[in-house]
């Protein structure tokens, strides 16, 4: 506890925001952990995730024969986001991203393993660190597991953290209410916002990210904006409000994610004409925005039994099976005439890509990464696109600390996740996998580290 009484960290956000108070409380720190949705074990971003957390230089690549370092990293970032990224935090975050995943993995009891059976586009490196299932909701229940039996850790839930209060000195409280209508001021010197963007909030996203505002948001109803707004009250500045998020497979009705893992293994998206309408292997969040504007916001995702295995690792993925959104036939015209789109259309579709696969032909979509071609009884996903969560927010320095219009830091006041800028540049082109993950996680880790060291 702190001088007055209160906690010395209270963390609003029971996402990526545990592991701050992992972090803290394995420092000496007691922490309350304010959340206001009871259901957040399933239903926050965190736990929708497909639980990729990059760390370049980890034991895990070591182990691998895998050559990477913070620098690579950074140049992958810098490439993706045509140097748009805030090259600081950028540097900050593939700098601590190898420690921060063997924290994890040592310090947490995290079971990870590194990603090795395909690659996410943008990383030059195999980066990506994962749980059994590959499942944000396993990896959020590891951290809820070990945020519960911690003795220096209180959890309020539900609980609303509707304001934060400030003197001379900082932060010196925060406004908490209940969903009885009971409200309580409770002293702390260091509060970390960790509630996530406000991509649910149609009115922001409309006005910063306008391209994305008509996409199935599939994400916690409590990504409002709440943080962005205590934290411009108190005088944070922000960054890249327009960066967003997107996934352009999500599976339609029961709103499971497909997986960028099939395009990568050699799947492709179409239209209902069955025609292609980009390179797919730019990534899953631009890709959005393209389903949006070529093919009305309506696409399928073609692909076969080799890819329905090899994507089986994935918890997502077998959701989206169990659902019955994977639909098969013998043959393109079979399959087409099953799902709604034009027969000739996707056969003159599926032999061209055999084609590209085989570098007979360049594909004049420009994509050159064909995994394998597409053979034998062939499926068919109904996709929508998604966004998933804004990647802009407060902006922060080295520390997770909130800075001001003129780089100075609010002391006291620390923001991770959705609710701090992130580094994916403007849009969604510039996002790589993990790069939500790890602003979550390595914020509030790092913010963790300064609380304890401020209060030694």
């Amino acid at each position: 506890m702190n001088a007055d009484g209160g906690p010395d960290l209270v963390v609003a956000g029971a996402g990526g925001g545990l592991a701050a108070a992992l972090r803290a409380a394995e420092l000496g720190l007691d922490v309350l952990v304010v959340e206001s949705n009871e259901h957040f074990a399933v239903g926050n971003n965190t736990a929708m995730s497909t639980a990729m957390i990059p760390g370049a230089g980890s034991r895990w690549q070591r182990e691998a024969a895998v050559e990477d370092s913070a620098d690579t990293f950074i140049a992958d970032i810098m490439a993706k986001t045509h140097d748009e990224a805030d090259a600081a935090l950028a540097a900050t975050l593939a700098g601590v991203s190898a420690e921060l995943v063997e924290w994890l993995g040592d310090d947490v009891g995290m079971p990870l393993s590194l990603v090795t059976d395909f690659e996410y586009p943008g990383h030059s490196r195999t980066r990506c660190h994962t749980v059994p299932g590959r499942s944000g909701r396993a990896m959020l229940a590891h951290l809820v597991r070990e945020t519960r039996r911690n003795p220096r850790i209180d959890i309020l839930v539900p609980a609303s953290l509707d304001d934060v209060l400030t003197d001379d000195a900082g932060v010196r409280a925060v406004v908490v209410s209940t969903p009885g209508g009971g409200t309580e001021e409770i002293p702390t010197r260091a509060v970390l916002l960790a509630t996530n963007g406000f991509a649910a909030n149609r009115e922001l996203v409309a006005a910063h990210a306008p391209e994305i505002a008509d996409a199935v948001y599939h994400g916690s109803e409590g990504s409002t904006g709440d943080a962005l707004a205590i934290g411009t009250r108190l005088g944070g500045a922000t960054a890249y409000l327009d960066a967003y998020q997107g996934h352009a497979a999500l599976a339609m009705p029961a709103a499971t994610l497909t997986g960028w893992a099939t395009v990568m293994h050699g799947a492709f998206l179409v239209d209902r004409h069955g025609r292609r309408f980009g390179d797919e292997t730019t990534g899953y969040s631009e890709y959005a925005a393209e389903v949006l504007k070529h093919a009305g916001g309506q696409a399928w995702i073609i692909l076969d039994a080799r890819i329905d295995e090899a994507c089986s690792v994935f918890q997502d993925y077998l959701d989206t099976r169990e659902s019955g959104a994977v639909k098969w036939a013998g043959t393109a015209r079979e399959l087409a005439q099953d799902v709604g789109i034009d027969p000739e259309g996707l056969e003159d579709t599926v032999r061209r890509t055999q084609l590209f696969a085989r570098g007979e032909f360049g594909d004049e979509l420009g994509r050159t990464f064909w995994e394998q071609e597409l053979t034998g009884r062939l499926a068919a996903v109904a996709v929508r696109p998604a966004l998933f969560h804004t990647q802009g927010g407060l902006r922060v320095d080295e520390h997770a600390r909130v800075v001001d219009e003129h780089a100075q830091p609010i002391t006291g006041l620390y923001a991770s996740g959705g609710a701090a800028m992130g580094i994916s540049g403007h849009g969604a082109g510039g996002y790589l996998a993990g790069n939500g993950l790890l602003p979550a996680l390595g914020l509030a880790y790092l913010a963790a580290n300064h609380v304890a060291s401020s209060a030694r």
